[in-house]
């Protein structure tokens, strides 16, 4: 092989090197920062093919996506004193390379320390001028944002923007969960004690009630029967004294026979009378009528 020959491969392949090292590709999800010795150039946000002296540049590439932190279960101290696990994630973008690099550094979750961190501090700080309630209700949108932008503007000089700040799970303690349900079940008690008190009030007031109610129409019925009784009697006396004043010898002898039947209608009576007794006259000899 000639000596042209070889130089030219030699030219080519060299050739080749330079344009390989000199040419990359930005992804449209990632966004470039180039530095020279270590030293920040400039910044590549376009996606696409782009050139950078070969050897002495270096490409840095950091996602450009939504990027999530996750929390783990921390107890925090309400407003109200409850204490409160926590478990929260944080959605962020990096948004300016350069103030990253510059800040943090090359690697991407160089990050994720510090904002854990602030997050944390910021959530036991918003946290804390809150009640339970509050988080348990709507007003949690209004505390998330809140804290998020706390976060934000901490997070601003690393060139990282704060995209939302969420509680995914709020739960007590285990012993305060014992605490509450304990008072829940005082409390159930509590109720069902004065529903059964109230109840009890309401049934003797009723009976109360129906015991005056039913004495006062024994009374009233008692009343009628009497009356009744005595307008029964007396007419009964009026019909017997008109009887008398009509025939007084057949009356007599209709009350004495009257009381034949009353003292022999069992057919086993027994009659203690002196000889002279006038009571059973009438069966020794049969009554005369007047006028004869």
């Amino acid at each position: 092989m000639s000596r042209i020959t070889i130089a030219v491969i030699a030219f080519l392949v060299v050739l080749f090197v330079l344009v390989d090292s000199s040419l990359f590709t930005v992804d449209q999800t990632e966004q470039v920062l180039i530095t020279q010795f270590g030293n920040p150039v400039r910044v590549i946000a376009q996606p696409g093919l782009h050139t950078k002296s070969p050897f002495i540049q270096t490409v840095i590439t950091f996602d450009k996506r939504l990027l999530n932190l996750e929390l783990p279960g921390e107890q925090v101290i309400l407003g109200d004193q409850r204490r409160l696990v926590v478990d929260s994630f944080t959605l962020f973008r990096i948004v300016d390379p350069l103030l990253y690099y510059q800040s943090v550094g090359p690697v991407e979750d160089g990050i994720r320390g510090r904002l854990n961190s602030i997050v944390s501090a910021s959530l036991r700080r918003v946290l804390a001028n809150n009640k339970l309630l509050d988080v348990l209700s709507a007003r949690r949108d209004q505390i998330m944002a809140t804290i998020r932008d706390q976060v934000n503007v901490e997070m601003r000089g690393f060139g990282v923007a704060i995209e939302d700040v969420r509680i995914r799970r709020a739960d007590l303690p285990d012993e305060n969960t014992k605490a509450v349900l304990s008072r829940m079940q005082s409390e159930r008690q509590r109720v069902a004690a004065q529903a059964r008190a109230e109840g009890a009030e309401a049934s003797a007031r009723i009976r109360a009630d129906a015991e005056r109610d039913r004495t006062v129409l024994l009374a009233d019925a008692r009343a009628t029967a009497d009356r009744l009784r005595g307008e029964g009697e007396a007419e009964a006396t009026r019909t017997f004294a008109k009887a008398y004043q009509q025939d007084a010898g057949f009356y007599s002898i209709w009350r004495t026979l009257q009381a034949y039947r009353d003292a022999f209608d069992t057919g086993n009576s027994r009659l203690v009378l002196t000889p002279d007794n006038d009571f059973l006259r009438y069966l020794q000899s049969l009554p005369v009528p007047a006028g004869e």
